[in-house]
């Protein structure tokens, strides 16, 4: 009795029957593989440092219904916004049957499209207007200290850019993935005095 006692003993740790010392490496195992488990936790962690200079912020998120045979079907849209502060910025709609996987596909497509933005000081170097189907938004510089006049997907898009003065009004429709593919459009059509001087080949002093 006191050797079958014993052996359920030895058993848990190290297996039946096993030697004192094979024991004693049953639970030095399965530590060894948690403590590679957060190696690897370690490391993914390294690459979410790497992308932390990209912010991101979902400023739409849809369910769409589709009536099929068997009842209806659930899909998500979600519209995201990504940007750097400092100049870059991008955005993207994503579509999947959840909501995770929807804003990670936006994420991706926001990522894909990002552009420089051209910037004088805080703010834009001129006014502008961007257009996408129904929908126009006007952009204008603003003095130091006014601030980011927006809202919405406008004002996202704007503070991603790294734009912190700047005035703006939507005109027409007010669907949200319309006005950001406007503020989009309207910041992509941007241009630096150099980059006039070089198109009319001429010297602007002003």
């Amino acid at each position: 009795m006191g050797r079958g006692r014993g052996n359920n003993r030895g058993g848990a740790p190290g297996g039946p029957g096993g030697p004192p010392g094979q024991g004693g490496r049953g639970p030095g195992g399965p530590g060894g593989r948690g403590r590679d488990n957060r190696g690897g936790g370690g490391r993914g962690g390294g690459r979410g440092q790497r992308d932390s200079e990209f912010q991101d912020r979902v400023v739409e998120i849809r369910r769409v219904a589709k009536v099929v045979k068997g009842g209806r079907r659930f899909n998500f849209s979600a519209l995201v916004v990504v940007g750097d502060g400092k100049g870059r910025v991008g955005a993207g709609l994503g579509k999947a049957n959840t909501v995770p996987a929807a804003i990670q596909k936006g994420q991706d497509r926001a990522k894909r499209n990002m552009f420089q933005v051209p910037m004088r000081n805080t703010t834009i170097p001129h006014g502008v207007i961007g257009k996408f189907e129904s929908s126009d938004v006007l952009l204008k510089p603003a003095s130091e200290g006014t601030g980011v006049i927006a809202g919405g997907g406008v004002r996202a898009v704007l503070e991603l850019a790294g734009i912190k003065d700047v005035l703006t009004k939507a005109l027409g429709s007010t669907t949200s993935v319309n006005l950001v593919q406007a503020t989009v459009e309207g910041l992509q059509r941007l241009r630096t005095k150099a980059d006039i001087e070089q198109a009319r080949g001429v010297k602007i002093t002003s």
